[in-house]
């Protein structure tokens, strides 16, 4: 099971593990695999208390995923500070738009933010807010493998992630992209199916993946979307990729800091439960549909905005559901891939490890038997 990819990085298995916590992502690290910090969402000064933390319980190194989109508003303006840029953005949002989101929150009985735990609009979603994310993970040895969740990142950060010893990618949707990251010298690609939860494209993975293979050659590919056990990993990498890249899956770990009413919520879903909807990054992105998701796309309704815009306006909804995850059930932002339909029950992040090394096996066996 261990690739080329694996022994560039000294990991055991080429498991890697996109998560918003730091307490999955080093269960996943320390039972072999490479767990994955989401940065988006954490000022500098959080994600440096986060990557401490990582840099401490982590026996081997880790990664961290940025988000810096290829196109949002915003992008080319020079000289301004992050807040100066949160600033010029936000009077680009249109009131009706704050209004319609403020509604639907408070017709489903999502209670506001208690006074003091306000929050900043933009912490990520563009080169400017992503730049000090970027000092910060080349503060820390442990963190050997940075990803850029949409898009090619811009060749400075490219070129400060490789001159550190660190590798860099992005993930794709499409071979056009996947060329894209290849010609401005990425390290390697994260190659997603429409499957996948969040941002994704139109295209399936047991479609996608092995166009991609044969366009970047000998650029390592990380598979993802719709890899929910080992004998997924075993397809995925019997088509050329050199790891299998989840997130879903860990959303429902022990580890997992994900309220227990939105926990429950993947658990009782179904793969026919999910949609791709733009209302809350003002990009194409994976998630259960639920009122908030239907009530973007009614007629007669505010259209999404584009990134960043439309996450500051969903950025309240996002922090009042976390908040009070109960009351938000019907209108909470809960990415995920179909393979949520997969997810019925709560496991500890190095189980989950073992069963897909477990189920990989098991696939290669039954294979073995059909050769011989």
């Amino acid at each position: 099971m261990r690739t080329d990819f694996c022994e560039q990085l000294g990991i055991e298995f080429p498991i890697f593990a996109f998560t918003h916590c730091r307490d999955v992502a080093a269960a996943v690290s320390n039972a072999g695999g490479l767990g994955v910090l989401g940065a988006v969402g954490f000022t500098a000064g959080q994600l440096e208390v986060e990557l401490a933390w990582l840099d401490e319980h982590v026996n081997g190194i880790y990664g961290v995923d940025l988000v810096i989109p290829s196109k949002y508003e915003g992008k080319g303006v020079e000289g301004l500070s992050p807040e100066q840029l949160e600033k010029q953005l936000a009077q680009m949002v249109p009131q009706g738009h704050r209004d319609f989101a403020a509604k639907l929150l408070d017709d489903h009985g999502v209670p506001p933010l208690p006074d003091g735990e306000h929050h900043n609009e933009l912490l990520g979603w563009t080169a400017t807010t992503a730049a000090p994310q970027v000092e910060v993970i080349l503060r820390h040895p442990k963190a050997k493998l940075v990803a850029n969740a949409l898009g090619t990142p811009p060749a400075d950060v490219v070129a400060k992630i490789q001159e550190s010893g660190r590798v860099i990618g992005a993930l794709c949707g499409s071979v056009k992209h996947a060329l894209a990251h290849k010609e401005a010298g990425l390290d390697f690609v994260v190659c997603q199916g429409t499957e996948g939860g969040g941002h994704c494209g139109e295209i399936s993975s047991l479609v996608l993946w092995p166009q991609v293979v044969e366009a970047i050659g000998d650029m390592p590919l990380l598979a993802a979307g719709g890899i929910g056990n080992g004998a997924q990993v075993a397809a995925a990498l019997a088509m050329g990729a050199q790891g299998a890249w989840t997130g879903s899956l860990w959303l429902t770990v022990e580890e997992a800091n994900v309220p227990p009413a939105q926990r429950d919520t993947y658990l009782s879903a179904s793969s026919h439960d999910t949609v791709r909807s733009r209302s809350w990054t003002g990009k194409p992105c994976r998630m259960l549909r639920n009122d908030w998701t239907d009530a973007w796309e009614a007629e007669g309704t505010p259209d999404p905005l584009p990134m960043p815009l439309q996450m500051m306006v969903a950025l309240d909804g996002v922090k009042r559901g976390h908040r009070y995850p109960e009351a938000a059930k019907d209108v909470n932002f809960n990415p995920v891939g179909q393979v949520v339909g997969m997810m019925d029950r709560v496991e500890r992040s190095a189980d989950v490890v073992n069963r897909l090394v477990e189920e990989y096996v098991t696939a290669c066996d039954r294979l073995a038997k059909l050769n011989s």
